[in-house]
């Protein structure tokens, strides 16, 4: 019984206190100090009317016939009642008395008019700190549960008739709170949404019809994780999804028609400059990688420094170099990095070049452009030359001796064709023998036609500059095989385009190149940083790390 009550809610316990307190005190049999002063001698005898066992109601009824039902006044020694005996105690007339009191005390034989028990503040507070079994009670009873509306306090003061609106704790209004998710393996959006975020399945569809790009809701990745607002019921209130560090959507419910919407999430970085610095030992990508540059860094310093240095030729073990690169960081990762300045110092060749800021492009200290003015090969990468300019070759088809102004590289169709320098575009034609061909128009008289093409990306007068696409590669007209025909004219002359001379690259004069060596002097000082005081941010050496991979 001690347990049923000791599980019942705080409010329960106090409209059933006087019965807890007589059970209590009766199956314990120890009255001293329950009722009136705790230094009184207890009585012999108890006057007490309550609901009783049948047991106690057939001994009441020999004794006394006029008594019926299970209500009976009782008149005997309280240490020979049984706990169980007693069901439910209503009336407590006098538990304990002087010998003053005792003589007002109601017969034994008669139904005294109910009153209010006096039990003293001591006792009344033993009472509400009943305790519960332990787990380890001799019986080895397990489990149960717990109400957690009200929690007992040890220290509440029972001084007094507790009145129940003091003890229900004013509810403050809900405050949704941001909680995080990390994917586990095995977790998809559908499955996630329903355990953790208390989303039906229309709800579910209706997210993934709302957002543009569902895949961030359906190609999860372990590890990575979500932020979520529920209500007070459980139910979604936003959900915040990130594609990358930078972008990402929050989705919301709306208040009054309970559908998602969702708004773009764009996150702005802090700009860090950060100084790399490298030993060629092997190839130079490697070495470039193993001082923590990342793979898309690695490339652009490749194809920067390439522009005027042949790795394979003039690239030797012990070659040093510097990079400064500039990236947003969010969270700790790197975004749009960009490359400020890089420093080469070679057995054959040093090299330095800074970005300027006023036309993007790369520039000597002294102002000499890094970019030419006209490319060599009007595309990226390397292509085999099935065919060179030869104004005696043997017609492949005809067999017959047929000149051959212009140079053929071997490549497969929609191979992506760049304009060599800027210009403008003057025919774009299909023709039976040269099939789809383009005609650009260059500065100082050169002009570029590009033949066999499969798609044209460009249309009479428009603009291109160096390195725009304009053109996929193919196989159209009388050809044996795909490729691109490309041919270079000088003064409406055909020339070889793997030997002609090119124009010079163009240099800064004047305030653009005074700006121009302002701007980068606090680069080329972070580029000096080997031998400067100031240490890189991140600066590892290819040698030495080498050294501690064999140790």
């Amino acid at each position: 019984m001690l347990r049923i009550f000791h599980s019942l809610p705080r409010t329960h316990k106090i409209l059933l206190l006087p019965v807890a307190t007589m059970v209590t005190v009766l199956g314990a049999q120890k009255i001293i100090g329950v009722f009136g002063d705790a230094g009184d001698a207890p009585s012999q005898t108890t006057v007490v009317t309550a609901t009783v066992s049948q047991s106690l109601v057939n001994a009441a009824a020999d004794n006394d016939p006029a008594e019926t039902g299970n209500r009976v006044s009782l008149d005997m020694p309280l240490a020979q009642l049984q706990p169980l005996d007693i069901m439910d105690v209503d009336i407590i007339p006098q538990a304990r008395a002087d010998e003053a009191s005792v003589e007002e005390a109601a017969p034994a034989t008669a139904f005294a008019a109910p009153i209010k028990p006096s039990l003293n503040a001591e006792a009344l507070r033993l009472a509400l700190q009943i305790p519960s079994r332990s787990a380890t009670n001799e019986d080895g009873d397990i489990g149960g549960t717990s109400y957690e509306d009200w929690v007992l306090d040890s220290g509440l003061p029972i001084d007094g008739d507790p009145e129940l609106g003091d003890e229900i704790a004013s509810r403050e209004n809900y405050v949704p709170e941001w909680q995080s998710y990390t994917i586990q393996g095995g977790d998809s959006f559908a499955r996630t949404a329903e355990r953790t975020l208390g989303l039906d399945y229309p709800a579910v569809m209706q997210i993934l019809d709302t957002v543009p790009d569902s895949k961030v809701l359906t190609r999860w990745r372990v590890g990575r994780s979500f932020d979520y607002q529920l209500d007070e019921n459980g139910q979604l209130i936003a959900l915040r999804l990130m594609k990358n560090p930078r972008e990402g959507y929050l989705i919301q419910r709306d208040n009054e028609s309970e559908d998602f919407a969702y708004s773009p999430i764009e996150r702005t970085g802090e700009a860090t400059q950060r100084v790399f610095s490298g030993t060629v030992n092997g190839s130079f990508a490697l070495s470039a990688q193993s001082t923590g540059l990342s793979n898309a860094e690695v490339a652009e310093l490749t194809q920067l420094l390439s522009k005027k240095l042949d790795f394979r030729r003039n690239a030797r073990a012990g070659d040093h170099f510097q990079v400064v690169v500039e990236s947003d960081m969010i969270d700790g990762q790197s975004m749009d990095s960009k490359i400020l300045a890089a420093q080469y110092e070679g057995q054959r060749m040093d090299l330095t070049v800074v970005r300027n800021s006023a036309d993007d492009h790369f520039y000597t200290p002294d102002g000499n452009s890094l970019d030419p003015a006209f490319n060599r090969y009007p595309f990226e990468g390397h292509y085999r030359i099935s065919s060179s300019f030869n104004l005696r070759r043997h017609h492949p088809v005809t067999g017959r001796i047929s000149p051959h102004k212009g140079t053929d590289f071997a490549m497969r169709t929609g191979t992506p064709i760049d304009a060599p320098a800027d210009g403008v575009v003057e025919r774009v034609v299909n023709h039976p023998l040269a099939g789809r061909y383009i005609v650009i128009r260059h500065p100082n008289g050169y002009v570029t036609r590009y033949l066999h093409l499969s798609r044209s990306l460009v249309s009479p007068g428009d603009h291109v500059t160096m390195g725009q696409e304009i053109a996929l590669s193919g196989s159209t007209g009388r050809v044996t095989g795909p490729h691109l025909h490309y041919e270079v004219l000088v003064n409406n002359h055909q020339v070889d385009a793997m030997r002609v001379k090119l124009p010079e690259s163009q240099s800064l004069t004047g305030e653009a190149l005074a700006a121009f060596q302002r701007e980068s002097e606090e680069l080329l000082a972070k580029l000096d940083t080997r031998g400067g005081n100031e240490p890189a941010i991140a600066r590892t050496d290819s040698n030495e790390r080498n050294d501690d991979d064999n140790s």
